[in-house]
Formats: structure tokens, C-alpha cells, sequence
């Protein structure tokens, strides 16, 4: 009976703890489950957005899926055609749409006035003609000013013997252009003495104008339906008739080649 009594005694405690693994194990899984719930709650947006972008471009892809298929979100292939293997895809290039004929034109007429303005330019320079002729790109066209001196006498209209080496590299140079070129005289506001050959400034403007395009047709043979002449007397001036020198820039021929073809 003592030998019963003791191992009751010694029996018990073997059962009495065992809720504690139970519990440990609860609070494991605790700790794993909130875990992982602070783990998915921290985005990080860069590799998102970088997620994002990777799967848009992988379901959009036409050969994303399968080597010969279509992308997930493209509607399938009814007419049952062979599409190029994704290794074999040849990307389009961007269509141009080529020239019309009017810009083709208006681009060949560029480079004319532009060769022509750079050869008249380099004439002036090398002969050092800066003071007495001046050279622009206008809206109108390639416009070449000359000083009234530089042509003529005061109250005169004809050409004096050192500008017809100018005039004639401007001859050949208009040869070579299919466009029309305007000359047109211009003057000061002072008025014309009396008893001189021209009544006023409208007819002397109108005269040295007429002159210089004489010149192109007696001496170089020029045909006359090339040019276009017109005299503006004193009405558009380049500078304020206050001064002499003001004046002098008035006094000028304008020669332009114009643009027959506008962009």
C-alpha cells in the first residue's frame, strides 16, 4: 500500500504542464503572423512603381506570353496568322512624310539666295567696298543697298565708271538665278535745284533706278522680264533726315532678289 501511495504522488506532475506548449506555440505563431503583417504594410513606392511598370509591359507585350501569341490583354488572332517569334520582331521605324513639291522648291530657292548672298558678300569684302554697299537678308529677299555716290554724281543719274565692275558681278550672278530682282531708287528730303534735268525727287529716284536696270540690258544683255523698277523719291527713308550723314543713307539704290516661292 505505501508503494501505491508513492508512485500516485510521482504520476501527477507529468500532465500538469503540458498547456504551456500549447501556449508557446500561440505565441509563436503570433509573433509570425504580425510579422508578416508589418512586413506587407511597408511599401517601398520606387519598387512599385518599378513592379508596376514590369507587369503593364508584360501583359501588354505581343509576345510576352508565348513565343508565337499574343499579350494577355490583346484580343486573340482570328485570322489564325503565323506571328514573328519575339527574338525575330522588327521594330517600325517612324514614317517621314516626304516633301511636297512646293517645299522642294521653296528649299532649292533657299540655297540659291544663301549662295548667292555668301559670293556677293565675299565680293565686297575682298574688294573693300563695306562703306558703299551693304548686304541683308530680307523677308522680301537678299537685298544689296548702294550708296548714291558709289553710282552716281550729286543730281545725276549716270552710272560712274567705278561701280561697273560691281554691276557686273551682280549680272553674272543674277544669270544664275530664276527669280525676279526689283531695283528702286530712293533719295533725301532736300529739294531738287531748279532748271537741272529732273523736275523732283520722284523723277531723279525713278531715274537712277531706271539706269541701273539699262545697264543689265544695253551692257550686259540681260532680259528686261527679269527686272521690276520702281522710284519712292524721299518717302522711305532708312534714317531721320536731320543730319548730312543721315541723309547720305537715303540717298541709295536697293537691288533685291526676291523670294518667288514663300514658305
Amino acid at each position: 500500500m505505501r508503494y501505491r501511495s508513492r508512485r500516485r504522488k510521482s504520476a501527477a506532475p507529468k500532465g500538469h504542464e503540458r498547456w504551456l506548449i500549447t501556449y508557446a506555440d500561440l505565441i509563436t505563431l503570433l509573433m509570425i503572423f504580425f510579422v508578416i503583417m508589418f512586413s506587407v504594410s511597408q511599401i517601398d513606392p520606387d519598387k512599385y512603381n518599378s513592379l508596376s511598370q514590369d507587369l503593364h509591359a508584360t501583359f501588354h507585350d505581343p509576345n510576352g506570353v508565348l513565343e508565337q501569341g499574343k499579350g494577355v490583354m490583346q484580343q486573340p488572332d482570328t485570322n489564325n496568322t503565323i506571328q514573328q517569334p519575339a527574338s525575330k520582331a522588327v521594330t517600325a521605324e517612324p514614317t517621314v512624310a516626304p516633301m511636297t513639291e512646293r517645299e522642294l522648291q521653296f528649299r532649292k530657292q533657299e540655297q540659291e539666295l544663301q549662295t548667292f548672298k555668301s559670293v556677293i558678300t565675299s565680293y565686297v569684302q575682298d574688294n573693300q567696298l563695306g562703306d558703299q554697299i551693304s548686304i541683308s537678308d530680307t523677308e522680301q529677299g537678299i537685298s544689296i543697298r548702294l550708296n548714291d555716290q558709289f553710282l552716281f554724281d550729286l543730281g545725276k543719274a549716270d552710272i560712274k565708271e567705278v561701280s561697273v565692275p560691281m554691276l557686273h558681278k551682280l549680272a553674272s550672278l543674277f544669270n544664275q538665278l530664276d527669280t525676279t530682282i526689283s531695283i528702286e531708287g530712293h533719295t533725301d528730303d532736300l529739294r531738287i535745284q531748279p532748271g537741272g534735268v529732273f523736275k523732283d525727287n520722284w523723277e531723279l529716284s525713278a531715274g537712277r533706278a531706271l539706269s541701273v536696270l539699262r545697264y543689265f540690258m544695253d551692257q550686259e544683255q540681260m532680259d528686261g522680264a527679269k527686272f521690276q523698277i520702281a522710284g519712292y523719291g524721299d518717302t522711305r527713308p532708312v534714317a531721320p533726315n536731320d543730319s548730312a550723314s543721315n541723309r547720305q543713307k537715303n540717298r541709295r539704290v536697293e537691288m533685291t532678289v526676291l523670294r518667288k516661292i514663300q514658305q
